[in-house]
Order: structure tokens, then sequence, then C-alpha cells
């Protein structure tokens, strides 16, 4: 048995994989603000204690973690979202207590590597894929190869400025595309404007999204929040699809939770609004199959 973790901006998700790509275990933790203060602290105790118990009922081979940001020599570097400045040593960290052979890759990475191996991408021989949780990771997948970047891990689409003198990203740069399209955007902005905490977790907020009607005084509010959602979302999809031209677009993280109500939306925009330069009637919009354990399973590939 394999066991992958996937570190986000918000979570820390870690599952036991057997060798058919299939998790046959889980467990989840949401991280909070006054958590993330000693976020080294707070990834490293939840990974202990869960390989120490998983290591009980299982014969464990090695550990694959799934993680944003610059991934190097087995640390992280200036993983913003996650709060991480500089440099982490994550694996020289965990390999004091942990007796197991463990890799590290980018998290969005990983979630392609799972969808071209598993889900959707698997019959497709040009792929783009997106994570879309608290910031927007990405890949770009051509003949079951990643695109190659040499030394750096490249794709970072979530940092691509769409808005000149926009807001403030978490890298220090203003108007990165993630700071309007990532679902931290979107989920952040319906609790503000609806008078939500970050208690209200992204369920409720669903709930919320499905069950309001037009008659609902906070339908116009709603509305409004997710057009400007998806416009912003399209705006960053065309310019990939524009450099790229992919057969697919996969979309990965907490977004296909979402994707009764933002899917649909996404794909008139895309396709309706003159957004690409070259037609596109063909091109595939799809939410993960794996859902968001892609870059649990793709950890451990």
């Amino acid at each position: 048995m394999k066991v992958g973790i996937d570190l986000g901006g918000s979570h820390i998700a870690i599952g036991v994989v057997n060798n058919n790509g299939k998790i046959i275990e889980k467990f989840e933790k949401r991280i909070l603000n006054n958590e993330k203060k000693n976020i080294e602290r707070t990834i490293e105790e939840n990974i202990f204690q869960h390989i120490k118990d998983l290591s009980t009922k299982y014969r464990i081979e090695r550990i694959g973690i799934a993680a944003p940001g610059t991934i190097q020599d087995g640390k992280i570097i200036n993983a913003y979202n996650l709060g991480i400045k500089g440099e982490y040593g994550i694996v020289s960290n965990l390999s004091k207590k942990i007796k197991l052979p463990i890799k590290i890759r980018n998290d969005a990475k990983c979630a392609a590597i799972a969808e071209n191996k598993y889900g959707c991408l698997k019959q497709y021989k040009r792929s783009l894929f997106l994570t879309l949780g608290t910031g927007i990771g990405g890949a770009v997948i051509i003949n079951n190869e990643l695109l190659d970047t040499g030394n750096l891990p490249g794709c970072e689409f979530g940092h691509m400025v769409i808005e000149k003198e926009g807001l403030l990203c978490s890298c220090g740069k203003f108007g990165c595309w993630q700071q309007y399209a990532s679902m931290k955007a979107l989920k952040d902005n319906l609790r503000k404007l609806l008078g939500y905490d970050e208690k209200t977790d992204s369920k409720q907020l669903l709930n919320i999204l499905r069950n309001t009607q037009k008659e609902d005084k906070e339908f116009s509010v709603i509305n409004n929040i997710i057009e400007e959602y998806i416009e912003d979302l399209a705006i960053g999809i065309s310019n990939l699809i524009n450099i790229f031209e992919p057969e697919i677009i996969g979309i990965g993280g907490s977004f296909v939770y979402f994707k009764d109500v933002l899917l649909n939306r996404l794909e008139n925009k895309l396709l309706n609004d003159n957004l690409i330069f070259n037609s596109r009637k063909d091109i595939k919009i799809e939410t993960a199959i794996l859902e968001n354990d892609a870059g649990i399973i793709g950890a451990t590939l």
C-alpha cells in the first residue's frame, strides 16, 4: 500500500492507495486561519499521527506528497497559499520520524498525472489541467508527458496577471488570476456579501447556491457574484486555450463539488462569448473524475 498526502491552502488530506489507484481509507482536516500561524507544525503533527495509526493496519511501502508551490530537492519553496515563504524542508523533517521512502511533487501536477492515468484526461493527447482551490494550479500534458519546464516547475497559471494594478496576491504581485478565479475567491466573496464567517464551510455555501430562488432577496447578490466569477475564470482559461490549444480542459480542486452550479455557465461563457481566438466548439471541458482525490492518488504515482 502507498499513502498519498495532499496539502492544500485550506486542508490536509491523507489517503491509503492500492496498486489500482483506489483510495481505501482517507482522512481530511480543514486548516483554519489560526492554525496557519505555525503551518509546519500543523502539517507534520497530522502526518505523523496518521502514518503511525495507518502503519498498524497496513503494510505501507512509500509516501507521496502533493504540495502547492515550487518543489525542489524535497523542499516546498514559496507556497504562498499555504503560508510558506522561503524554503520548508518537509521531506527532511518527516524522515526524522518516518522511516519510509518519501517523495514530493507539485499538487496540480500530481492531480494531472492521476487524471491522465485514471480520469478525465485519459483519452486525449493534448490536455490542460487546472486545480481550483485556495489558489489555481495547473499542468500541461502532451502525449502522456508533463510539459518539460526544466529545473523550475512552471505552469503557475494562477499567477498570470489578468487585472493591471488589481488585487494584491499572496505572491506580492497585483492582479493575479487566482485572486479572482480561485474557489477561495468565490467562497470569500459569497461569505462577505452574504454576511457569513469562515465557519460557514463549502457544503453550506453550495446548499445556499443550489437552494436560492429568484424571489429570494439574496438571489441578485449571489447571481452577480457568480457571473463575475465565471467571467474572470473564463478570461484566464481562454488565454490558456489560445496558447496551448488543448483537446480537453480538466478542472479539479473543490470546483468539482460546485460543478452543477458553475460548469454550464463556464462552458457557455467560453464557447459563446468570442473569447477563443481559434473557434473551438469541439473542445471538452470536464471536471476531474477522481474529484478532489486526484492529488492524493497522483502523489503515489
